[in-house]
């Protein structure tokens, strides 16, 4: 990626989105459904509420129900930041998909993560707000995306990721 893409996809990224909960989201849980083959518990997109034709804004509302934090940790719940990364895949795999004929037939898949880092802890009743931007086109089956996560204006985590686009069988 040249230096000019970079500084245009860090000053995409540099600001929180601003998320309305009135709003009017661009996919709800079902139309991601239509897009996703994740299902809960493991589907951790809750709504799509921006669309560009490289970039993607989605949210994950965290509840204390959510199954992982009977294990990590009881006595002080915190999202495990591998399903932080995974939400995070899951809002640039609808980008993806929806940019493809029949997306019910395709599936993502992890190639690379890189780079990631976590700034703050996310915790019930948190509400996660992720952007991806596409940092390289579909290309080979191959995308890339550089993503960041806030609560609030506070950044909870950010890096680099590629996915692969693959047929089902």
């Amino acid at each position: 990626m040249d230096l000019e893409k970079i500084k245009e996809v860090k000053q995409r990224l540099s600001v929180a989105p601003k998320y309305d909960p009135d709003a009017e989201p661009v996919y709800d849980v079902l139309g991601i459904q239509k897009l996703l083959p994740h299902r809960p518990p493991f589907l951790m997109v809750d709504r799509i509420i921006g669309v560009e034709p490289d970039a993607i804004t989605g949210i994950k509302t965290i509840g204390v129900n959510e199954y992982y934090f009977r294990g990590h940790f009881p006595t002080e719940p915190v999202v495990p930041g591998v399903l932080l990364i995974e939400a995070m895949a899951q809002v640039g795999g609808i980008l993806v998909l929806r940019g493809v004929d029949e997306p019910e037939r395709y599936s993502t898949y992890f190639a690379k993560v890189d780079g990631f880092k976590f700034r703050r802890k996310v915790v019930p009743g948190d509400v996660v707000v992720f952007k991806l931007v596409i940092t390289q086109p579909l290309e080979h089956n191959l995308v890339y995306m550089r993503g960041k996560a806030w609560v609030g204006n506070s950044v909870c985590c950010e890096g680099d990721m590629v996915a692969q686009v693959i047929k089902n069988k």
